[in-house]
């Protein structure tokens, strides 16, 4: 650390800071940011929406929510209880303190938890393992509950919406097309509520969010290593995923650890916004040298799968996550766009230009697909097809609603899939639940002060906003590890925006 701070390339930045700190491009971008800042808080049109709607707001202290709260955390009462019924022959257990101990830090084993499923090769992965990864977290949690009174499943703050999201994914299994289908799926939802509950509860302080990110850095850093090996050692052309005519010279996409380019990079998508909250929360120099170090290698990994929906949310991600973190950055942020756009590889460069390019065959594949996916919705409007991709896949055979080459996997539409599987109250309510979570962080971040919650709690709202545009364009819960990712991150969002609102409780 000395020697690096002694370097002359070292010396010389502090010098070029000092000379930025002092010049009129600097004053310039400090006025349009402050600019910027004026326009978003004195807006008629963003006002409103980043307001947090009446039902949530009502949410936490309604009738219903103290019932499930108290129903979920039953099982820890009564745990309690017996504690105090014999709290002498627990403590004088090393077993008994020592789980107890383990449960109190839940979010640690989270990390070990998340850093270690999600690093499973797809040849070796099970979805089971998600489940039991998740229902062993709950297990550790009520370890911790049964000694601290203090210590319950945080209903309130995983709010309204999610909850009547999760309850229409039962209901879309009731109402399914083929049950006997639909019952496996939801299994992979009950996993990713067990993760939203868990994350929410666990996490207690600025610490446990850096945990929970470094989980997430590990999961990048391994995959996209070894996707960069992978382009080294070589990667076939796949033409089930690229069209040749139109994508002439582009090499192979790398997949990685995961089973297809999409959902690799639908991945980076979700964790590399949390390696960038990693990089600025970071108090040494090692520690922000080695989250730069994973972010390169992200960023690589991404532009290797040549997944362009993905692209676009991550675009949209980093333009989100410096509008939340610091809004007079943003004209320096454009600018260094516009700058690096000259020395994009060239065959990223025409990947990018076929996105609206109706001759690719992967972008007019889209259009039957959609169809069918409307059909189903016209047809069943209220309920949908079943839950998970099986059952609107045999409910379109059985009723002959798509016609093209290529089989019927899904609408590559997050919105349309989520109606067709789980009907008109799971496509609201899932719609509802992204939006009130982006804005309540948004509006929780826009008035609290620097600290490593508020940028962690940017950097997830930022990668919802860039998952919300790539589902333009694709289905994220197609495979269910990254349908449990996305509702970890989620759940981070969830987690900052408490926190970030207990401090300025506190403070005030």
């Amino acid at each position: 650390m000395t020697l690096l701070r002694e370097s002359y390339v070292y010396q010389l930045w502090l010098a070029l800071l000092s000379v930025y700190e002092d010049s009129i491009l600097h004053r310039l971008l400090v006025r349009a940011g402050a600019w910027c800042n004026g326009q978003i808080d004195g807006s008629r049109v963003l006002r409103p929406l980043c307001r947090e709607g009446a039902v949530a707001r009502a949410w936490p202290d309604s009738v219903l929510c103290r019932l499930l709260t108290w129903l979920v955390n039953l099982p820890g009462e009564l745990l309690h209880k017996l504690y105090g019924a014999f709290q002498l022959s627990f403590e004088d257990s090393f077993f008994a303190r020592l789980a107890f101990a383990m449960g109190e830090e839940t979010a640690i084993a989270q990390f070990w938890c998340v850093a270690l499923l999600w690093i499973i090769p797809f040849t070796h992965w099970n979805n089971a393992y998600s489940l039991l990864g998740f229902a062993a977290l709950l297990v550790l949690f009520h370890a911790g509950a049964m000694r601290r009174k203090d210590f319950r499943l945080d209903l309130a703050h995983t709010g309204f919406y999610p909850l009547v999201l999760f309850g229409a994914m039962f209901l879309a299994v009731f109402f399914s097309y083929a049950p006997s289908l639909s019952l496996r799926f939801l299994f992979y939802h009950l996993s990713a509520a067990l993760c939203v509950l868990v994350t929410v509860s666990a996490v207690r302080n600025g610490e446990d969010l850096k945990r929970l990110c470094a989980g997430g850095a590990v999961c990048v850093a391994v995959s996209g290593a070894y996707g960069i090996v992978q382009r080294i050692q070589g990667v076939e052309v796949s033409r089930s995923t690229v069209d040749l005519k139109v994508n002439a010279g582009m090499p192979g996409r790398v997949v990685s650890i995961f089973d297809n380019a999409n959902t690799f990079c639908e991945v980076l998508l979700l964790l590399l916004p949390l390696v960038v909250a990693l990089i600025i929360c970071s108090k040494h120099l090692y520690s922000k040298a080695l989250a730069c170090g994973v972010l390169v290698v992200g960023v690589a990994a991404a532009g290797m799968t040549y997944s362009r929906a993905s692209w676009v949310g991550i675009a949209c991600a980093m333009a989100v996550f410096v509008f939340l973190w610091k809004p007079k950055l943003i004209p320096a942020f454009f600018l260094l766009c516009c700058l690096a756009v000259p020395f994009l590889p060239t065959t990223i460069w025409n990947r990018i230009l076929t996105i609206t390019n109706t001759s690719d065959s992967s972008t007019a594949s889209r259009i039957p697909l959609l169809r069918a996916a409307l059909e189903v919705i016209r047809s069943r409007p209220i309920r949908g097809a079943g839950l998970g991709t099986a059952t609107p896949q045999a409910y379109i055979a059985d009723w002959n609603l798509y016609h093209a080459d290529f089989p019927y996997v899904h609408s590559h539409n997050f919105y349309l899939e989520i109606w067709v599987e789980a009907g008109l109250l799971g496509a609201v309510s899932f719609v509802a639940s992204m939006l009130w979570n982006i804005k309540r962080a948004a509006h929780t971040v826009r008035h609290s002060a620097d600290s490593t919650v508020r940028t962690i709690t940017c950097a997830a709202a930022a990668a919802l906003c860039g998952t919300m545009v790539c589902g333009l364009a694709d289905y994220l819960w197609n495979y269910p590890r990254v349908m449990c990712i996305f509702w970890f991150v989620f759940a981070v969002a969830l987690s900052g925006t408490k926190l970030c609102r207990a401090n300025a409780a506190d403070n005030s």
